[in-house]
């Protein structure tokens, strides 16, 4: 299935859907966050019947709770980096509730996803974004141990996977239609990192994301904050109010993946010329500041700075991308820069309401 493009059900509203696989294996499809019987849920390992290779499958059921769930295939890779969620069988699946507030004008759905795995040795993201703002003790111990014992025992390094292509709905960056807003208009983004294994943050310069939603469910507070993390297989919706004219980036502060593709256009009406990205103040975020209704921020390594204000920018600017010399005009859409429709996609299906 096209992964740029997202399917809504109504809650509480049942729905038949035509599953077909045009790949040469065996394939599930796992409706991840639905609460649904486990012969249609997707997980070989619970009962799902598996879909045969060039077969279809019909299934029914009723989509709930409401919010941002999403799909992907349930086969596991192992080694093979072309199957399971290193391929491109996953999009967002969106279930209306019934009642909806409207607090925006209109929705804009992104799945992040990257193509072109690899495997490496050596890590080449940093992490210290991820620590606690203060030492603990009991887990450096913990990690040590580990570490000595695994020298001990000889044991060879792991490898991690790196990534060619980078993505937002299919396109890299600097391909594509760009996401075009007016001045004024409330804008809820459905976010999807549909990653087999990066964490990915997201970032729109001179703006800030109220988030209302993690995976789908309401937070109880919601929170104003400069960037999003989000972790594999993580959604986030947060509506963002366009005040601030021009033509921008939204896209992953790490320079490396958003110059790989890891990034979209956002254009003002009435505003052209060249895309901007500023360098938006790494921080992480905890739940505590749904329930407070509060960003209360920490600065990765550093544990003084709590007090983070809403939109606060580190000084700095990050290099525009430039277009014409890496040869990826703003306005192209042909192929360079798109991952085509075939490593996108191994299942196609085909979604009719039950009446």
């Amino acid at each position: 299935m096209d992964s740029s493009l997202g399917h809504c059900f109504g809650s509480g509203r049942q729905v038949t859907v035509d599953v077909f696989n045009d790949t040469d294996t065996p394939e599930q499809l796992h409706w991840h966050g639905q609460k649904i019987p486990t012969d249609v849920d997707g997980a070989a390992e619970e009962g799902t019947p598996f879909i045969p290779a060039h077969g279809k499958r019909r299934i029914v059921f009723t989509p709930r709770p409401a919010g941002l769930r999403f799909y992907h295939t349930h086969n596991r890779a192992g080694a093979n980096l072309a199957a399971g969620q290193y391929s491109g069988q996953v999009g967002p699946v969106y279930i209306e509730p019934r009642q909806e507030p409207g607090r925006y004008d209109r929705e804009v759905f992104l799945v992040l996803k990257e193509f072109e795995p690899t495997f490496s040795r050596g890590g080449d993201m940093a992490m210290d974004f991820l620590s606690p703002p203060t030492r603990v003790k009991s887990l450096e111990q913990a990690g040590e141990s580990a570490m000595k014992a695994s020298i001990a025992k000889g044991t060879q390094h792991g490898y991690e996977v790196s990534y060619g292509s980078f993505t937002i709905n299919g396109r890299m960056l600097g391909h594509g239609e760009p996401i075009r807003v007016k001045q004024g208009e409330r804008v809820l983004f459905h976010i999807l990192n549909g990653s087999a294994t990066e964490i990915r943050s997201l970032a729109l310069p001179g703006h800030s994301f109220q988030v209302v939603a993690l995976d789908g469910n309401p937070v109880p507070n919601p929170a104003q904050v400069p960037v999003l993390w989000l972790g594999t297989a993580e959604r986030i919706s947060a509506i963002v109010e366009m005040n601030h004219p021009g033509v921008w980036i939204i896209g992953d502060l790490a320079d490396d993946d958003r110059q790989h593709g890891m990034g979209s256009i956002v254009e003002y009406a009435g505003r052209g010329g060249q895309p901007e990205m500023d360098r938006t103040c790494a921080f992480s975020l905890g739940l505590r500041a749904f329930r407070e209704g509060r960003c209360n921020c920490s600065f990765a390594g550093r544990d003084d700075r709590d007090d983070l204000r809403e939109g606060q920018r580190c000084r700095g600017r990050l290099q525009s991308v430039d277009y014409q010399r890496r040869g990826l005009p703003h306005e192209r859409q042909d192929d360079p820069g798109f991952v085509s429709r075939e490593a996108r996609q191994a299942l196609s299906h085909s979604y009719a309401q039950r009446q």
